[in-house]
């Protein structure tokens, strides 16, 4: 079964650009518009499909580890800035080279930060640094400095003029031939909020894996790291339960195919929570039903994000079923016991018995059966499957 791996990648750079707006204040579509510029840039240059789907993979990810770096020991929030800039880039070229491609990643994360005349985080200079990393670089900066989703054309001529004038300071020379020979009206119109997703999907090549492909598996291994290091509380949540629903695929004897796509749908369900602000999140306190609200919404978000792929249909349900109850009285939908099928039960009953035995703002970490006992209260109720209640009791315990 094949799905579109490309889609999943724009759904995931999605996800990343509502943590970029939350923790640097960064505008809609700037990994996008990235991406597009160095598809573009990248053409320029001769660069082949294979090495336009690394470059733009990298571009949509550049950002990965904010969550991460931000959360890391080593941080000094306010204070050494330029280690913090380091492990951002460190940490998120360590993620990216996690999936399989076809080109030479190294270095293209690493050093997107770094400036032409070494005054970078890592202080190399023009010729130090892969094409890629250069590219990547001017495309983000001029993102940010000349704010493109906005820009008109007759502000072009004074934009390439600015980029200009840094070539050797901020930008390399063929960095900035490039940007000067794919950046007119065209381009900048097909920049807009309202356009830069469909000329990002032009523009990106397709890339079709097996839903039992590792680069898929990697993909989403990557994908549940970053929304745990959203929470403090959650360093290890999504992967857990994507850990679990596997072992129960594989105790109820379900085909590989099946579990394959059960791991994704269980690794990629809060993808919804990069949305949601932290401090909700870690409020150890009672939610105000305004913040509950907030909470809730992130299954509808995990819909939407993963309902335009293709072939995910199955694991689109799976994942945004997960606060389903068989009684009616979950979210988002309020779905009755016919309308949730097993591997929706599975998920619900896993992420329940996660977050249940794991430490949070307002519960200790709980033992298995602790956990057990706070499980089959539910299923006695109705809300959960109990059959499932006593098979995670069997294998767990």
């Amino acid at each position: 079964m094949l799905i579109r791996m490309d889609e999943l990648v724009r759904a995931v750079a999605s996800a990343f650009e509502i943590v970029e707006s939350e923790l640097l204040g960064a505008t809609n579509n700037h990994g996008k518009r990235i991406a597009v510029l160095c598809s573009l840039m990248g053409r320029e240059l001769g660069m082949d499909d294979a090495q336009i789907l690394a470059l733009t993979t990298c571009a949509l990810f550049h950002d990965n580890a904010l969550t991460e770096y931000i959360l890391s020991e080593k941080v000094q929030v306010g204070k050494e800035q330029e280690l913090n800039m380091r492990l951002h880039c460190e940490y998120g070229q360590r993620n990216i080279e996690k999936l399989p491609f076809e080109a030479d990643v190294t270095g293209l994360v690493l050093y997107h930060h770094e400036l032409a005349d070494g005054s970078g985080p890592f202080g190399k200079k023009e010729g130090e640094y892969p094409l890629g990393a250069e590219l990547i670089a001017i495309a983000d900066m001029v993102d940010v400095i000349y704010k493109l989703e906005f820009a008109e054309a007759s502000d072009l001529p004074a934009i390439r003029d600015g980029i200009k004038s840094q070539t050797g300071k901020l930008y390399t020379k063929r960095a900035v031939d490039a940007m000067q020979a794919i950046l007119d009206d065209a381009a900048l119109e097909s920049l807009r909020d309202d356009k830069v997703d469909q000329t990002a999907r032009a523009l990106i090549p397709v890339w079709e894996v097996d839903v039992e492909d590792d680069a898929i598996t990697k993909l989403a291994e990557l994908v549940a790291q970053i929304i745990d290091y959203k929470s403090t509380y959650t360093r290890s949540h999504s992967i857990e339960i994507a850990k679990k629903v596997w072992i129960m695929c594989d105790y109820y004897g379900i085909d590989h195919t099946t579990r394959a796509k059960a791991y994704l749908a269980a690794a990629l369900h809060d993808i919804g929570k990069l949305a949601v602000p932290t401090h909700i999140l870690e409020k150890p306190g009672k939610l105000t039903d305004e913040e509950f609200a907030i909470i809730k919404s992130h299954t509808n978000m995990t819909h939407k994000l993963l309902s335009g792929i293709t072939g995910f249909d199955d694991i689109c349900n799976w994942a945004s079923n997960h606060h389903e109850k068989l009684d009616g009285s979950g979210y988002p939908r309020a779905k009755q016991a016919c309308d949730l099928d097993h591997i929706s039960r599975l998920l619900t009953c896993v992420d329940i018995y996660q977050a249940v035995s794991e430490k949070r703002p307002y519960h200790p970490v709980r033992s298995h059966a602790e956990t057990m006992v706070i499980l089959r209260e539910m299923a006695e109720k109705g809300q959960i499957d109990g059959t499932i209640v006593n098979d995670l009791d069997k294998v767990f315990a």
